[in-house]
Parts: structure tokens; C-alpha cells; sequence
């Protein structure tokens, strides 16, 4: 494929500053793209050193200050990055200004490497129960198993070796990828992908103690999953049925690789996931959160909008809206910081309040012999 910089401009409402005819056949990163591709730089870290880049053309800011001095093959002669004394380089690169240039760039991406178009049949090989109720152009692969009174929407995409159960329902555009576990009356909205190895609506860890023997008593788990439009869960997470209710993924969440979300948790619209974070039983996660990978959240807590808890925090204790939280348990992350500077010290502090203490000792010794 190749198209040209106006092109490329016309599809992310850019300007082209070179040669709007020059033909783009890739795309690529910073320092890997070669003199046929198309990159992006959309902070100075990478603005300063456009010069290094082998890019054909880089999609920068649409605010880049640059002279706009460029002759016909695209030669930048000079250019000013954050208002900045303009420095002199022979940057052989075009640029694109646009709003948001990496989430543009990956628009560009798209068109080199669309998504591979499903066949819009049902395999012979799946297993399919009664009352099926499916959408136009859906796609079925083999060894899919579908139970009873499910219903799912238009342009569906089912891979290899799904599993959905009694009284699902799945929306329009969603796409499920293979081995995926959708367990009894989850719902699940429009344009949702669903990652390899995940396991949704299997019951929640919950058990009663018998005081006098012992035994831990299973409780049943009548609830389901309900997940929002717009969401995308990765691999192998594990996202418990409510006991009674439901567990809320709502719309727009992302979630990464090896989550684990228990019974009755909610999870707030547009917050991020990161992998290996643990959530337990009924908290609630608010709109806009940000959970760092390895981080836990104890149960019945509540995290509240715009929040974000660090990387291997370990949050026993509500978090109000806006707040940032790191370490364990969690604190403001500020605190944490100075906490995470003393911890090292934390030896040779021993060592000199033991001396002190033995100083002490030895001059009360010594006043008490006077007396």
C-alpha cells in the first residue's frame, strides 16, 4: 500500500509542511522508520531530535512552532520546539501538524494493517442449543459452544473454542476472541472485545465458617456480569458473577492482562486497569480511575472519580476522588515517596539508635554511680 503526505492529511485534518506528493508505503517508530515511512513525535523528548529520525515524515503537534522554511524535498532547515531558541539542523522529514499526533498516528496504522475480516459464517464444527436468537453477518468459528436462549447482535465475531452460556446476551459489533469463558446471564453491550483466556461471570470466592468444626461452606452465587459498550478486556482475566445483583464493567473501561475483579464489584466509566491488580468483593471503582499493575484493593471499598493508585499499592482504606495513592497500605503518594527514600536507610538508622541507647545508658549508669 502507499499513499500520499496529503492524503495522510486529509484522513487526520493535518497540514503538511514539505512535499504534500511525497508516497508513504509504512509506518514505524522514531528511530526504527525508514526514508518510506511515517512517524510521530508528539513531545520535545522527541521533537528536538527530528534530525535523527530516517522518517520520511514525522506527525507532529499542531501548536510545533517551526519557519516553515522547507524546500521541495521535504528538507526542514530549521524549527523552535515549546517556544524555544530555534535550532538549525537538516532534518531530511516532512511533517504533518495535527492535534493529538500519536492518536493519529495509529489511525495511519489502521489503514497499513487493517483488522483481518472474520467469514461471516457459522461453523459446522459448533454446538449451538435452543431459542438462538443471532444478528446479521455474525461469525461463528469451530468448536464454539452456545447454550440456551442466548442472543447476540449484528456483526459478532465468535472465535475457535468459545464457551457462552444458558441466557447470554452479547451486542452488536463485539468480538470474542478464542477460549473465552462467558458464563450463564452475562450481558455483555456493542463493540466489546473480549481477550484470549478470560472467564467471565464464574462465581465469586465466598464461604461460610462453621465455628465449631471448621468447614468452609460454599455460598451459592445468584448474580451475573454486566459489561458496558466500548469496553476491552484483556487475556486471562477472571471477572466474578455478582452473589445477588450484578458485577458492572461500564462503558469504555479498559482492562489489561491477568485481572482479577470479584463478586459485586462496579467499575466506573473510561478507568484503566492495569495488569495483575486485584479488586475484592463489592468496591467500588469510580469514573476516570487509573489502578498501576500489581496494585489491590481491599473489599467494600471505595475509590472515588479521577483517582489513581500506584503500581503495587495496596489500598485498605477508601480513596476520595483526585487522589493518588502508592504503597502498601496506601497513602498519599507524596508521603510514599519520602516513606520510599527512608526504607533504605532503614538499617544504618537501627544502627545509630542502638548506639544512642547505649550512650544513654551508659551515662545514666554513670550518674547513678556518682550518687
Amino acid at each position: 500500500m502507499k499513499i500520499t503526505l496529503k492524503e495522510i492529511a486529509l484522513k487526520i485534518d493535518g497540514e503538511v509542511i514539505g512535499d504534500e506528493t511525497l508516497e508513504i508505503y509504512g509506518v514505524s517508530s522514531f528511530y526504527d522508520a525508514q526514508p518510506s515511512d511515517i512517524t510521530f513525535a508528539s513531545d520535545a523528548k522527541f521533537l528536538k531530535v527530528l534530525d535523527q529520525t530516517r522518517a520520511g515524515a514525522v506527525i507532529v503537534p499542531e501548536n510545533f512552532i517551526s519557519d516553515d522554511r522547507v524546500s521541495e524535498n521535504g528538507v526542514l532547515s530549521e524549527y523552535n520546539v515549546s517556544g524555544s531558541a530555534s535550532k538549525s539542523c537538516a532534518c531530511k522529514v516532512a511533517l504533518i501538524k495535527a492535534k493529538n499526533p500519536k492518536r493519529k498516528f495509529f489511525r495511519i496504522l489502521s489503514l497499513f494493517h487493517p483488522p483481518k475480516q472474520p467469514i461471516k459464517i457459522i461453523d459446522k464444527r459448533s454446538v449451538i442449543g435452543k431459542s438462538f436468537i443471532n444478528g446479521d453477518d455474525i461469525s461463528i468459528g469451530s468448536h464454539v459452544t452456545i447454550e440456551n436462549n442466548v442472543t447476540i447482535g449484528n456483526r459478532v465475531q465468535i472465535m475457535h473454542g468459545v464457551y457462552i452460556g444458558d441466557g447470554v446476551t452479547i451486542g452488536d459489533d463485539t468480538i470474542i476472541k478464542p477460549n473465552v469463558t462467558i458464563l450463564e446471564h452475562t450481558k455483555i453491550g456493542s463493540r466489546v472485545i473480549i481477550h484470549s483466556g478470560t472467564v467471565i461471570g464464574s462465581d465469586g470466592f465466598g464461604f461460610t465458617q462453621d465455628t465449631v468444626e471448621g468447614n468452609n461452606e460454599k455460598i451459592p452465587h445468584a448474580g451475573f456480569v454486566q459489561i458496558d459498550d466500548d469496553v476491552e478486556i484483556g487475556a486471562c482475566n477472571t471477572i466474578d458473577r455478582g452473589t445477588f445483583g450484578r458485577t458492572w464493567i461500564q462503558k469504555g473501561v479498559k482492562i489489561d492482562n491477568l485481572v482479577h475483579i470479584a463478586h459485586n464489584v462496579r467499575i466506573g466509566e473510561h478507568s484503566l486497569i492495569v495488569a495483575q491488580v486485584g479488586i475484592a468483593g463489592s468496591s467500588v471503582i469510580g469514573k476516570r480511575v487509573i489502578i498501576a499493575g500489581k496494585a489491590g484493593v481491599s473489599g467494600h471499598l471505595t475509590v472515588g472519580d479521577g483517582a489513581i493508585v500506584g503500581p503495587g499499592a495496596g489500598v485498605l482504606s477508601d480513596v476520595k476522588p483526585g487522589d493518588i495513592v502508592s504503597g502498601i497500605p496506601g497513602m498519599p503518594h507524596k508521603l510514599w515517596l519520602k516513606v520510599a527514600s527512608i526504607l533504605p536507610k532503614l538499617p544504618e538508622i537501627r544502627k545509630k539508635i542502638i548506639a544512642l541507647e547505649r550512650s544513654l545508658a551508659l551515662q545514666n549508669l554513670s550518674k547513678n554511680s556518682k550518687i
